[in-house]
């Protein structure tokens, strides 16, 4: 299936400072949130300095970074459940949001492996709804094992920890997991934040 992205802003407001933003936020590579944290990058930075995003273990030690220094802007998923967490911080403000499909997501296991019988899948808890979706008839779920990343989803199924994972095609490929199901993508809205104390600047 190939996969047409869909993204557009609806709001972005940085500074007219002319400086290159790095964007912090969740890893490791293969997460939904590096390929939007890619197209932020695209959309704010100049095209030949396009820092890579600084991908960490959670939201909450991406924004950490930020408030650190170590990055520019913080870029959490709205599905994240967690999420008024940034809001309501006093040290950050929202920068912006837009809208951004995710990629393809689909249940993966480790090509040529046969499952049957009730199967246990590692996810994050965002996409969770999507496993009763996609899962193929053949199977059942036993048990939905909660991962802090799609990426470490796809981890935990090649190293045999689960059966199988709810995670996205860039992470299915770079852990070299098949999909067993049909994949689709998320319509997802993203929150754009930054440090407070620059909050002052001026806007674009």
């Amino acid at each position: 299936m190939t996969q047409t992205t869909s993204a557009s802003f609806l709001d972005i407001s940085l500074p007219t400072d002319g400086r290159t933003r790095r964007v912090a936020t969740l890893g490791p590579a293969g997460t939904s949130s590096e390929q939007a944290a890619k197209f932020l990058n695209a959309s704010i930075n100049p095209s030949q300095d396009q820092p890579e995003p600084l991908l960490l273990p959670s939201y909450e030690e991406a924004a950490e970074a930020v408030l650190r220094g170590f990055a520019e802007l913080l870029l959490v998923a709205n599905a994240y459940h967690a999420i008024s967490e940034f809001y309501m911080d006093t040290r950050l403000v929202l920068a912006g949001a837009y809208h951004f499909e995710t990629p393809l997501y689909g249940i993966a296991t480790v090509p040529h492996r046969t499952l049957d019988g009730p199967i246990r899948i590692a996810s994050h808890p965002a996409p969770v709804p999507l496993i009763k979706q996609l899962v193929p008839g053949t199977l059942t779920v036993a048990e939905v094992v909660l991962a802090r990343s799609t990426s470490a989803a796809a981890l935990a199924a090649q190293s045999g920890e689960v059966d199988a994972a709810l995670t996205t095609q860039p992470a299915a490929e770079q852990y070299g997991l098949s999909f067993i199901s049909p994949t689709r993508p998320i319509s997802m809205l993203w929150s754009v934040f930054r440090n407070a104390d620059l909050a002052g600047r001026p806007a674009v």
